[in-house]
């Protein structure tokens, strides 16, 4: 009689060795993905705290999908199931900084004693989300992007911006931040409905910054793609590395936000819109120790000063 024993085959090793690996073959393959596994990247990506803490069954009812879908989901990306993938941003968060919920429960936790109800208590949660999504900001932001983009926008002939909708605010801002530095800008605004037509002026020599959050302005995409193809250098400001920005852009901004009732905070898109007018100041004036930026009222006591010598 035989009596060795019987050894127990060795686990399947995972597909990824870690979360950034998973990430970036989702990123390659979404577009070839169902519309419904195309959902489930979209939320994952975006939240992946609540995947490595959650249940199956919470995390696909946040995602608005039956379970068995993120189980197929993992199993296309090569998983037994959506347990094993799960395993890989389990790893992440024990090693990663605090994210974006945990943020938040900190916060609430601090501002609890002076809870309120009524319109302050609107005022009081929308603070605490804005100050989650501005510290997750610094941990998106890489001083690589900013410098790049500011080396961009210094060198371009004229600078293209695009954001309608939500983002148009954080447009017009960026319009009148780069101007004051004296750039030449074009807003690609839908007053008229201009704007592709506009856009069909850029050369080489120029600079698109594109900014669209979900649900992505269409016509904003469609400029950026074909900027993409007419190699003009894009700069992308979005929410994700799975929206329709990121195959056209040379640089990528992401900002991941908490959806509100209403809409979503443009708290952390106009900081980093103001980032990049100081990047680009700094890059503009390398004697300043601290860049500036000129206000209209400054500009014009300078213009002013400057004729009273001329006059003198």
């Amino acid at each position: 009689m035989d009596k060795a024993k019987k050894t127990k085959a060795a686990p399947k090793p995972l597909p990824h060795d870690n979360y950034e690996q998973v990430v970036n073959e989702i990123t390659q393959r979404y577009p070839q993905l169902s519309n419904r596994h195309q959902q489930t990247a979209r939320y994952i990506t975006q939240n992946p705290n609540i995947v490595a803490l959650e249940s199956i069954n919470a995390v696909a009812a946040k995602c608005g999908l039956h379970p068995s879908v993120l189980v197929r989901f993992a199993q296309v990306f090569g998983y037994s199931g959506f347990k094993q993938m799960q395993s890989v941003f389990q790893t992440r968060l024990a090693t990663a900084a605090p994210g974006y919920n945990e943020r938040i429960t900190a916060l609430e936790s601090d501002l609890r004693k002076n809870d309120e109800k009524g319109s302050f208590g609107f005022l009081q949660s929308l603070v605490i989300r804005d100050i989650a999504t501005l510290q997750q900001l610094l941990d998106n932001v890489s001083e690589q992007n900013l410098d790049e983009t500011a080396h961009l926008l210094k060198e371009a002939e004229i600078v293209y911006i695009a954001g309608q909708l939500r983002s148009e605010p954080v447009a017009s801002l960026l319009r009148y931040l780069l101007t004051m530095l004296n750039r030449r800008v074009v807003l690609l605004d839908a007053a008229g409905g201009l704007a592709p037509q506009m856009a069909n002026n850029m050369r080489e020599n120029d600079v698109l910054i594109a900014i669209a959050f979900r649900h992505y302005a269409k016509e904003v995409v469609a400029i950026a793609d074909e900027a993409g193809e007419r190699n003009i250098p894009v700069v992308a400001i979005s929410d994700s590395q799975l929206s329709p920005l990121a195959k056209s852009a040379r640089v990528l901004f992401t900002i991941p936000e908490e959806e509100y009732s209403f809409s979503r905070s443009l708290a952390a898109p106009v900081c980093l819109a103001q980032s990049i007018a100081m990047a680009l100041a700094a890059a503009l004036q390398p004697d300043r120790a601290q860049p500036h930026i000129e206000t209209i009222t400054e500009r014009e006591s300078r213009v002013e000063s400057q004729r009273k010598r001329k006059r003198a």
